[in-house]
C-alpha cells in the first residue's frame, strides 16, 4: 500500500511537471476505473482549474478533427499548453478507441507542449467518454492550459458536451442539411459559439443566414447576456482559426466577469458527484442478498404482488441496511 502511494505520488509529481508518459498512465488509471482511481483523484484535487475547457461538437464531415488540430496550433502560438481528448467510438472487439485521431494529428506529435488522447465511448451515450470528467482533470493538473474536447460525432446524442465544457462550439458546414439537423438534435441550445466550417463551399452565406434565424427564434436574453457568436473557418487551411481562438477567450472572460464559469463548473462537479453515487448504488444492489435484489423485486412486481413503490421502498431499506455499522 506504501509502495502504491509512493508510485500515485510520483506519477502526480512527474504529470505536473509535464512528463508525457506520466500523463498517459494517468488517464489509463482512469480510463480502466483502477482501484488506484480514489488515490489518484486525491491527488490531483488540490491541482489544476486552470484549464479553458472547450468542447466540440457536430454532424459527422463537419470537420470537427481538423478543427481541432489547427485550434491547437493556434494555441501553441500564442505559448499556451494544450490537452485533447478525442473521444471515438468503442470497438466491438476491444471496447478501444476505433479512429485514430493521433495519426489525423500528427503535426503534433512531439511537441511537449501537446498531450493528445483518443478515448472510447465504451457503449456510453452522449457522444462522450464517461471517463471523461476525470481524464480533463488529470489534464488539467497537468498543466494544460487548454483542453479541447471532441466527441465522437454522433448527432443527436451529442448534448452531454455542454455540461462538461466550460465553452461549446457546434460545428456545421454547407450542403449537408446541417440547420434542420442542428435543429432537431437540439444542439441550437448548448452551443457559446456556433462555426460554419468550409465557408469556401457554396452555401456557406445560406448556412450563416439560417443559424441566424434560428438562433433568434424564440430567443429571450436580458440585456447583458452572451449571445453566441457565428463565425466561419475554414480549417483546413487555417482560415478563420485565430478568430475563433479570440472569440473562445472573449467568451471566458465574460463568463468569468458574470460569474457563469463558476456556476458551470459547480453543476459539472455536482453531475459527476452524483454519477459516482449513481454507480456505487448500482454497485451495492449488484451486492445485495438475494431476498433485496432487483430481480427478486421485479418478479413480484411482474407477478402482481408489490407494486413499483413499495418494491423501491424495499429495495431503499435493503440498501440503508445493508450500509449501516455492525452493532
Amino acid at each position: 500500500m506504501v509502495a502504491q502511494h509512493t508510485e500515485i505520488a510520483r506519477l502526480v509529481e512527474q504529470a505536473r511537471a509535464g512528463r508525457p508518459r506520466a500523463v498517459a498512465r494517468l488517464i489509463t488509471l482512469v480510463e480502466n476505473a483502477s482501484p488506484l482511481l480514489r488515490e489518484v483523484m486525491a491527488a490531483l484535487a488540490p491541482h489544476g482549474a486552470g484549464a479553458h475547457v472547450v468542447g466540440l461538437t457536430g454532424a459527422p464531415g463537419v470537420g470537427k478533427s481538423t478543427t481541432t488540430s489547427a485550434l491547437v496550433s493556434a494555441y501553441r502560438a500564442t505559448g499556451a499548453r494544450v490537452g485533447v481528448l478525442a473521444v471515438d467510438p468503442s470497438s466491438p472487439f476491444s471496447g478501444g478507441a476505433l479512429l485514430g485521431d493521433r495519426i489525423r494529428m500528427s503535426e503534433h506529435v512531439g511537441d511537449p507542449g501537446v498531450y493528445i488522447r483518443s478515448m472510447a465511448t465504451r457503449g456510453h451515450l452522449g457522444g462522450l467518454s464517461r471517463a471523461a470528467p476525470q481524464a480533463i482533470r488529470v489534464l488539467d493538473a497537468a498543466g494544460c492550459d487548454v483542453v479541447l474536447v471532441e466527441t465522437v460525432g454522433v448527432g443527436q446524442s451529442e448534448v452531454d458536451i455542454a455540461g462538461l465544457a466550460d465553452s461549446s462550439v457546434v460545428l456545421l458546414a454547407p450542403g449537408m442539411g446541417d440547420g434542420v439537423q442542428a435543429a432537431k438534435a437540439g444542439i441550437l441550445e448548448i452551443g457559446d459559439l456556433y462555426v460554419v466550417n468550409k465557408a469556401d463551399r457554396q452555401g456557406a452565406d445560406a448556412t450563416v443566414r439560417e443559424l441566424n434565424h434560428m438562433l433568434g427564434l424564440g430567443e429571450a436574453r436580458e440585456p447583458g447576456d452572451w449571445r453566441p457568436s457565428i463565425l466561419r473557418t475554414v480549417a483546413s487551411r487555417a482560415e478563420g482559426v485565430p478568430e475563433l481562438v479570440a472569440a473562445l477567450d472573449r467568451h471566458r472572460e465574460w463568463m468569468a466577469e458574470h460569474g457563469v464559469l463558476a456556476g458551470r463548473r459547480r453543476r459539472r462537479a455536482a453531475r459527476e458527484l452524483e454519477s459516482l453515487v449513481v454507480a456505487a448504488l448500482r454497485q451495492r444492489l449488484a451486492e445485495l442478498p438475494s431476498g433485496g435484489r432487483l430481480e427478486s423485486l421485479a418478479e413480484e412486481i411482474t407477478a402482481g404482488r408489490l407494486d413499483p413503490y413499495t418494491a423501491a421502498d424495499r429495495l431503499l431499506d435493503c440498501l440503508t441496511a445493508a450500509a449501516a455499522p455492525p452493532h
